[in-house]
């Protein structure tokens, strides 16, 4: 049985996700955040020495960090759905957009929740931080454009990835000026396996 260790309001979430729409079963182990200090608890330096979630196990198994676990699920679960073959045009696309989502577009939002932190001492860094973040959003909304996921019209382990920073910017209110994206979050949230794993994952609150 593949199990998942789960923090809340974490990158986690889009595990889960991944788990039902590859229609795989799993179990979930809970993790909360410390209520002040919204850091992991110590218990997960037990499962890995970073202390960090998400962590799968399969069997003898153990991965951490979100893009080597869904490229793990997809390549041994997908069946040859959710990435394109590595033989196509498309693959290195792909890749580029797997990387990327924690390689770039996490940057100007992490930074955004680091300096909130430190109020008026934070306002230099301020424009900066928006002028990544309208580039690299604008960079997505551009490529998006009018297909209904980032590789086409499939949905792939780029869109797993890529929510996360997508949920992220939404849970600020930023996805109104990019309607496309917008509109591509929506299309996730309806689909019926990303409710599931909502169900099964719990409440999810970004910046709670």
């Amino acid at each position: 049985m593949i199990k998942v260790h789960h923090l809340n309001n974490s990158r986690s979430q889009r595990i889960l996700w991944a788990l039902e729409e590859l229609g795989l079963e799993y179990e979930i182990i809970q993790y909360q955040r410390d209520a002040e200090t919204r850091l992991a608890p110590e218990s997960l330096r037990e499962i890995h020495p970073l202390g960090k979630s998400p962590v799968l196990e399969d069997g003898d198994v153990k991965i951490a960090e979100s893009g080597a676990i869904i490229e793990y699920l997809i390549r041994t679960y997908g069946g040859g759905k959710f990435a394109p073959a590595a033989d196509s045009a498309a693959y290195n696309k792909y890749v580029e957009w797997m990387h990327y989502a924690e390689g770039s577009a996490m940057l100007p939002l992490l930074l955004g929740l680091y300096t909130s932190l430190l109020g008026e001492a934070a306002a230099p860094l301020q424009p900066r931080i928006q002028s990544e973040f309208a580039n690299h959003f604008g960079y997505m909304a551009q490529s998006l454009g009018e297909q209904q996921y980032f590789m086409g019209d499939e949905l792939t382990g780029a869109d797993f990835m890529l929510s996360f920073p997508m949920e992220a910017a939404n849970s600020k209110g930023a996805l109104g000026f990019f309607p496309n994206l917008d509109a591509y979050m929506k299309r996730i949230e309806a689909r019926e396996a990303y409710k599931r794993a909502l169900e099964r994952g719990g409440p999810y609150k970004l910046g709670a």
